[in-house]
């Protein structure tokens, strides 16, 4: 018998009139910066995993391989720095994407060695779309986390 996750309540994103949409706006917002949507892919996935959003990860991985994204790489993105996969763009910015999620586990959250790595492959409109997808993502992780959003469920 498969395991049941049933929410607590109906996301918020939902609920409260006009969330969804501006949340959707932010969403497109951070996708004109003109970063491959499959790199921004990658950013949400692993912020995702670190966070244990298992929405958000089933999700990911749908709308990763909707970008391109090779079955490779989603299969390896949570050991990235092991596996030959991954492009020294890509690499810098999930080096970007797990310091700037795992915020509380260092005094210098994001060292500047990490920052000056992807910002030696980014511009800074692509900058702020990557910046901004993680942002994004914990945002998100953090509403489908609390109300134990099943993944593969929508609203």
């Amino acid at each position: 018998m498969p395991y049941e996750v049933k929410a607590r309540m109906t996301n918020p994103a939902y609920v409260l009139p006009g969330a969804g949409a501006a949340i959707q706006s932010l969403m497109e917002a951070a996708k004109q910066g003109g970063v491959p949507e499959s790199t921004l892919e990658l950013v949400h996935l692993r912020a995702s995993q670190i966070n244990s959003c298992g929405f958000c990860v089933d999700y990911g991985v749908k709308s990763a391989r909707k970008a391109g994204v090779p079955d490779e790489k989603l299969f390896a993105v949570a050991a990235w720095r092991e596996t030959p996969y991954f492009s020294e763009e890509e690499r810098a910015a999930l080096a970007l994407a797990e310091h700037a999620t795992r915020l509380a586990d260092s005094p210098d959250a994001v060292p500047d060695e990490v920052w000056d790595a992807a910002a030696d492959h980014y511009d800074e409109k692509q900058l702020a779309s990557i910046v901004l997808m993680i942002g994004i993502t914990n945002f998100f992780n953090r509403l489908n986390v609390t109300v134990k959003q099943p993944a593969g469920a929508m609203g």
